[in-house]
């Protein structure tokens, strides 16, 4: 068995961690049904994607997709908080270390020194320093002052920025124009005329079959006949889970959670074949299922409700 148990006794030297390179590659990214068509839009009307459906969906999964298609390069992201201004979406500035290098030392820095130790660059500010293509990903905009968001589409405008703090200032050309990558977990406090400006597409929740696609090609094991069995099991209970007139958890799992239990089945050489007769499971059985309900919960309820279905 691969799978190690901690205990109070026994074992005490950690197992050595084997990552799945698959579940990130941006190679093996499988895009939805009309979103290829909805990134052919945004690109070619030189548009930011707007991109809203559940976490966990593959929405922030498309910007690494799609730089690495390009050949973009690494993709540079910029994470949405509700504090977030304009100058964010370019550069922070560390006011305070500066302020407090400035008291304790009387040589004062060169702007070039203040560049280099208190300015750090961020998304749009990177991507138009860089005078080359560039994938911007926007994550979570919905979290953004409601300003925001219309602050992106002028910045797209002017491709240009100032750092007045070391005098500095960056701009490039039209042919260096960032793709822009948005994403949102609801419609909520996005301003109707950036909405007009943006290409939109809403990921639903896969199909049955595209979550068998998925797992094909993130997961490796499940080749044989046994093992298209076990995924078959592993979704049908999945989507069980998720049904809310069967199981109501406050955050249904998505896709990402049924890539990492599906792993996690393997790797306790679990029979997920078993999962079609819950009653038939065996003590041991249902001791390990419920143990790898952890991967499926995020909160103390949901937990309590899928260990009762057992």
């Amino acid at each position: 068995m691969s799978f190690h148990l901690y205990s109070e006794s026994g074992q005490r030297d950690l197992p050595k961690i084997t990552l799945n390179e698959k579940i990130n590659d941006p190679r093996l990214y499988l895009p939805p049904k009309g979103l290829v068509g909805a990134v052919n839009v945004a690109i070619n009307l030189g548009q930011p994607l707007l991109l809203t459906g559940e976490p966990g969906t593959g929405k922030t999964q498309l910007a690494h997709h799609v730089a690495h298609y390009f050949k973009l390069g690494k993709v540079v992201v910029f994470n949405a908080q509700t504090t977030s201004t304009a100058k964010d979406l370019f550069y922070r500035y560390d006011a305070l270390g500066h302020f407090q290098y400035s008291q304790t030392q009387a040589e004062p820095l060169t702007p070039e020194q203040v560049e280099e130790k208190y300015i750090r660059y961020q998304a749009l500010g990177a991507a138009i320093r860089s005078q080359s293509r560039r994938v911007v990903l926007l994550d979570e905009i919905d979290k953004a002052p409601r300003d925001l968001p219309n602050d992106v589409l002028a910045a797209l405008e002017e491709l240009r920025f100032d750092v007045p703090e070391v005098g500095k200032s960056f701009e490039t050309t039209i042919d260096n124009r960032p793709l822009i990558i948005m994403t949102s977990n609801s419609e909520k406090n996005l301003p109707d005329a950036f909405l007009r400006r943006v290409a939109y597409f809403h990921i639903e929740f896969p199909t049955p079959e595209d979550l068998l696609r998925i797992l094909r090609q993130k997961l490796d094991g499940f080749d044989s006949e046994s093992g298209n069995k076990q995924l078959d099991a592993i979704i049908e209970h999945f989507n069980m889970i998720r049904a809310k007139d069967k199981v109501k958890l406050k955050k249904p799992p998505a896709t990402a959670e049924l890539i990492q239990w599906a792993a996690l089945l393997r790797k306790m050489d679990f029979d997920a074949s078993r999962l079609a007769n819950l009653k038939g499971l065996s003590g041991e059985e249902r001791e390990q299922l419920g143990l790898s309900y952890s991967v499926l919960a995020k909160n103390k309820d949901d937990l309590k409700a899928l260990i009762g279905i057992l």
